[in-house]
Parts: structure tokens; sequence; C-alpha cells
């Protein structure tokens, strides 16, 4: 378990299921206070929350802005501050760029990566006044590979992957590191979806030959968090089982 001086106090968006969820138990497990985001996954926030004490659930619409300032607001009022950052919440959009309508840009801008940047900003200005703090921004591999019929998904990660690399150098002055995780496929209910068929012909681009776990996520995550990490900053760690290598 952390030391009582060692314990931080984290945010995990979209923490309910998937990376998010797994990312929030690996720093409640060690004794971290999480604050377990929400958008419908109400109940299993508040199951997590029951298995640990030190956590709490909190509920927000993230595309709106009024919503993303009063998370962190909550977050601060519940743990008396904020020092890491999990921006994981976001969405897929699978459509060819020939049939995209300007909605649909719109609307993948406002989840995916418009609360990446007010959230890395809320957060870290309330980070600058402890000169220390982490983000983790949880991008893809088809931010850096694209991916035909992903092209508006492809963009909104991609936009992350450059975001965190300008605020990284903007605020490595004052303690804080801001850092990508770009997961390749993980299995999560969205590969559950997809017949063995296609899942076979995923296995065929991955030289590990094998769907990774939600866990191998959240310890790179978990990595990034630490103090062992703290000459890491801008960068992207990729996860994929070898299907993109930088």
């Amino acid at each position: 378990m952390t030391s009582v001086e060692n314990v931080k106090r984290v945010l995990v968006t979209g923490a309910s299921k998937g990376i998010g969820y797994a990312c929030a138990e690996w720093f409640a497990s060690r004794g971290h206070k999480v604050a377990v985001h929400y958008r419908s996954g109400k109940d299993a926030a508040e199951e997590f929350c029951k298995r640990y004490d030190q956590c709490v659930p909190l509920g927000a619409d993230l595309s709106d802005t009024d919503a993303q300032k009063k998370l962190v607001e909550d977050v601060c009022e519940s743990f008396g501050g904020i020092d890491i950052l999990v921006n994981n919440a976001g969405m897929s959009l699978d459509k060819i760029l020939l049939m995209a309508k300007p909605e649909d840009l719109d609307r993948i801008l406002k989840v995916n990566v418009t609360p990446v940047m007010h959230l890395t900003k809320l957060a870290t200005k309330k980070m600058l006044k402890q000169r220390w703090g982490r983000v983790i921004q949880v991008s893809s591999v088809v931010g850096h590979t694209g991916n035909a019929g992903q092209s508006l998904y492809s963009l909104s990660k991609g936009a992350i992957s450059a975001f965190t690399k300008s605020a990284a150098q903007e605020l490595a002055k004052a303690g804080i590191t801001i850092n990508c995780v770009a997961p390749g496929f993980i299995q999560t209910a969205m590969t559950d979806a997809l017949s063995d068929v296609q899942q076979e012909a995923i296995l065929t681009g991955i030289p590990m030959k094998r769907i990774g776990n939600p866990s191998e996520v959240a310890a790179c995550v978990g990595f990034l968090a630490s103090d062992g990490a703290s000459y890491v900053t801008g960068s992207t760690l990729h996860v994929n089982g070898g299907m993109y290598c930088a």
C-alpha cells in the first residue's frame, strides 16, 4: 500500500468501464484517492467506490464546458486538490470520409478533444500551486497510423497527441508532466462485439497475436503518473502488441 504522505488525488474520466475502470482500479488498489467519473455508468461507478472507500463517484457530461469545470471543482472539494488527471473518456465514430457530415466532426471534437484541452487546463491550474502534477491522455494507435473508416476518430486522437506535446513544453518548468498512452486493440465491450472473423483479421496485424488487456494499459498509465517517470513529458507510450512501433 502507498504510505499516507504519498497518497495522490486522482481524477479518471470515463472510469465506469473498460480502460478507465482499469486505471481507476490501478490507483485505488494502491491506496490513492480516486474520483471515478462516469457519464452513464452510475451503478458501476458507485459499486467501485463501495469497494474502495477513499474513492468518490462523480457524474458529468463532458461535452458541456460547465460540467467540465464543475467536475474539477468537485474533485478538489472532495480531496482538497488534484495531483493526477487521466483523460480517458471518449467515443468512437466509424464512418468513411466521404460519408462524414459536418455535425459528425463537431460531435467527435466536442467529446474527444475539447474536454481533454479544458480538463488539462483546469487541472494544471490547480497543480501549479503545488509545483507537481501528472496528466495522462488516453489516445489511440489510430491517431498515429490512421485507419480506413475511422478518419474522424483518427483526427481526434491525433489532435490529442499534438496538444499533449505543446502543453507539456509549456508546463515542464512547473514540475507538471503531460503524456499520452496510445492503446492498440484492447479487450473491451467494443472488441467483444466483433465477430470471430473480424477478430482474426485484427490479430494478423498484431505481432504478439493477441488482443491486449485493460490492466496492461492501466499499468502504463500508472508508470507515467509515478515518480519513476519524472523526466518523461510530451511523450506517447504505445501499448499495442507491436502493431505500430514508434
